[in-house]
């Protein structure tokens, strides 16, 4: 049986998508220096039709302002391009066959499943090590999903705010990083 190590919630949860993001620009200083003149023009619209279920505002907010980037030479962050919408919500939806089989194996004593099962698993980033990083989706709606991270070594736990409070208390340290790496505050993009 894999290890549920716990859940770290944050002392405040942002609920506001610029908030988020920019608590992760304070937490990445060379972030702010990345950020595209214009709004990328990714139509949400097709993705969550696609999928299904809208996504996280905070999520969408910072895809739509930056590149893909990786954090700390660590957790790759990237989403979808504009034109390639549909491909990337497909995409998606093959990839939680794998996630179903990573929490079939997982074997942990409150089973975990993949999205669209109520409560499901959905990713959104991943580790140059085999870590994933998944939303931990909510019939409250997409505002409110948390984060669950499936660990290379085994080790699963839960963070109560969302994907891009996760990212910056994660790198200034506000969370502790069980079983992943010491993520440093430094970035780049391709």
């Amino acid at each position: 049986m894999d290890d549920l190590v716990g859940t770290q919630a944050p002392a405040r949860r942002l609920t506001d998508p610029a908030e988020a993001v920019g608590e992760l620009e304070r937490a990445v200083p060379g972030l702010a220096a990345l950020r595209l003149p214009e709004r990328r023009a990714v139509d949400w619209q097709v993705i969550e039709t696609e999928l299904g279920v809208a996504l996280p505002g905070d999520y969408k907010l910072l895809r739509d302002r930056y590149p893909p980037f990786v954090l700390g030479d660590f957790l790759g962050f990237g989403g979808p391009d504009p034109g390639h919408e549909r491909r990337w919500a497909l995409g998606r939806i093959e990839g939680l066959e794998d996630v179903a089989e990573l929490c079939e194996e997982a074997d942990l004593a409150v089973p975990l499943h993949p999205y669209p099962h109520p409560g499901g698993l959905l990713p959104w980033a991943g580790s140059n090590q085999g870590d994933l990083f998944l939303w931990t989706t909510s019939p409250a709606g997409p505002d409110e999903w948390t984060v669950t991270v499936a660990s290379r070594s085994s080790a699963w736990w839960h963070y109560t705010g969302g994907a891009v409070q996760f990212l910056a208390d994660l790198v200034s340290g506000a969370v502790h990083p069980w079983a992943l790496p010491r993520i440093r505050p430094e970035i780049l993009a391709p």
